[in-house]
């Protein structure tokens, strides 16, 4: 188990030992955080450089609760995060998630990224999954983009801008932000921009099926489900 441990912290080095004990679970392992917070400690392990906290979501009053994800589907939202490949250039990251199930839905990666690319996700998204409630947005220029505005409205969804200069309003996308940063941007290098791509897409496929979420009681957003049947052979028929 210490191996495992060892190595679990290794791989996934953003971690602490409450996602680890997740993690150790889902891999048949019988054991609490409680046992695997003393090996972790014996071991020297921690997550270094702990990471600023960041305004809540609602405040107290509720005078931040415009729209709460009620149930799947409900309320989508999406943000830009940038970041260079080697040699210095820049590309860009659109981030679409499900605010109530925590799954993210696309990272469309690309050197620039505009309002039609915006539109050309939702529609692949829509076709896929289904037209939402409402998609919840900041005020960038791709977002409050006409065109953006009038297809959103036209297929029937809604629009949900936050405030300028309130980022916690769009607390779930900058949520994710943070992690995709934290966990994938900073310790890797891309050499080209289809490496960013194959190697962010894994990383988000990780995100949804493996990566134990802490909101959801340490389980992943989308776990993969094995799903077999058997088929009976039919019976003759008797004349």
């Amino acid at each position: 188990m210490t191996a495992d441990i060892i190595a679990l912290a290794t791989q996934y080095g953003r971690y602490g030992y409450r996602r680890i004990a997740a993690l150790l679970r889902e891999a048949g392992w019988l054991v609490n955080k409680k046992r695997v917070e003393r090996i972790w400690r014996r071991e020297g392990l921690k997550v270094p450089q702990k990471q600023p906290k960041k305004g809540r979501l609602w405040l107290n009053d509720g005078s931040c609760i415009r729209l709460r994800p009620e149930y799947p589907n409900h309320v989508w939202s999406y943000d830009f995060v940038e970041d260079r490949t080697h040699d210095g250039r820049k590309f860009r990251m659109l981030n679409i998630i499900d605010e109530f199930t925590r799954e993210c839905l696309a990272i469309r990666v690309n050197r620039k990224l505009k309002a039609v690319d915006v539109i050309d996700v939702l529609s692949d998204l829509f076709i896929l999954r289904g037209i939402p409630g409402h998609i919840r947005s900041d005020n960038g220029s791709e977002f409050v983009a006409k065109a953006v505005r009038e297809w959103i409205t036209a297929v029937g969804a809604r629009t949900a801008y936050i405030e300028p200069g309130s980022p916690w309003e769009n607390g779930y996308c900058e949520s994710f932000n943070s992690k995709l940063r934290d966990e994938l941007l900073k310790g890797e290098i891309f050499y080209t921009l289809d490496e960013a791509q194959v190697i962010i897409e894994s990383w988000r496929r990780h995100y949804n099926t493996v990566r134990p979420h802490s909101s959801l009681g340490y389980r992943p957003p989308a776990p993969e489900v094995l799903i077999t049947s058997s088929k009976l052979a039919p019976r003759p028929t008797l004349n």
